[in-house]
């Protein structure tokens, strides 16, 4: 069994996170810590395991770590839990600095832990199918990704959250987005961005071999005009990516099932590892840079 401390306490943490480890028949809880102390003890109290004061006695107490809290809170823990030889089960984005990834990268390759980051679409086997089966084709000029939330509404569980606030869909859906267009395209090297209103966010992406992208992301879109669209254009027309066909508890539970296969193998080569959640942060960090000073901003190879 493959025992996990949960880092969060919030309602992914306790929904998805907790859930599936719960659910999953080679992984088990082994605590919760939080920065809300009572959260913490209902949640542990709720699953019939230990609440944890200090971060750190939790990452001794497990095998790995499931982190459910805002991203910068994440890197620091991920850094401290790879340096203790725990593996790494980390959401989306993986910081919200460039430095920061960087940090959990050489700290996962120095001690040589499995690390999985759960961009949800990539866990749902038809979009996986999907992604292998485009990238394979080839020939593809452009990808457009639009997608309009709208989490401010009453009721809404992450209405309140302050790093979504303060950072909007960039870097909170931007990371989705960028999951499903990387495979097929590849690396970014050009970023241009511009704002629009509600929230709004433009970019421009130019890929190594010349494609572009273009993404179209905001939260607070009006709730008539939420939608989700990934489409190709290539030399064989075009490709319009599905949604995925099952729950996210079911896609958090197959994360857990390539986190155990990469322990089992000894492999540290997951598609979506810290590597590539750096290589989303990379494109994140200069899309902020273009907004801000009005220019294409090169990501360095």
């Amino acid at each position: 069994m493959l025992r996990f401390g949960l880092f969060g306490t919030g309602h992914w943490a306790a929904e998805t996170h907790a859930a599936a480890i719960d659910a999953h028949p080679r992984a088990e809880l082994a605590g919760v810590w939080g920065r809300d102390r009572e959260k913490a003890a209902v949640l542990a109290g709720r699953h019939g395991v230990p609440v944890f004061n200090d971060a750190d006695a939790l990452i001794g107490a497990c095998d790995a770590i499931a982190v459910a809290l805002p991203p910068d809170v994440q890197a620091d823990i991920a850094v401290r839990a790879a340096a203790a030889g725990r593996h790494l089960l980390l959401d989306k984005p993986l910081a919200l600095s460039l430095a920061d990834a960087d940090r959990v990268v050489v700290a996962a390759e120095a001690s040589g832990v499995a690390s999985v980051v759960f961009f949800t679409q990539r866990y749902h086997p038809n979009v996986t199918g999907f992604l292998a089966a485009t990238a394979a084709a080839g020939g593809w000029q452009h990808a457009r990704a639009t997608m309009f939330a709208s989490i401010y509404q009453p009721g809404n569980p992450y209405g309140n959250s302050q790093w979504r606030r303060d950072r909007g869909a960039l870097w909170d859906i931007g990371p989705h987005a960028l999951s499903i267009i990387l495979p097929v395209l590849g690396r970014v090297s050009r970023v241009a961005a511009m704002d629009g209103p509600s929230g709004l966010v433009h970019l421009l992406l130019t890929h190594d071999g010349g494609a572009t992208s273009t993404m179209s992301l905001t939260l607070d879109a009006p709730p008539e005009a939420v939608t989700r669209d990934f489409v190709f254009f290539g030399e064989n027309g075009t490709e319009t990516v599905p949604p995925g066909d099952g729950s996210v508890l079911a896609a958090f539970g197959t994360a857990i099932d390539q986190l155990l296969e990469e322990i089992d193998a000894g492999t540290r080569d997951h598609r979506c590892d810290v590597r590539f959640g750096r290589e989303v942060v990379a494109v994140l960090d200069a899309a902020e840079t273009a907004r801000a000073e009005g220019r294409t901003v090169t990501i360095p190879g």
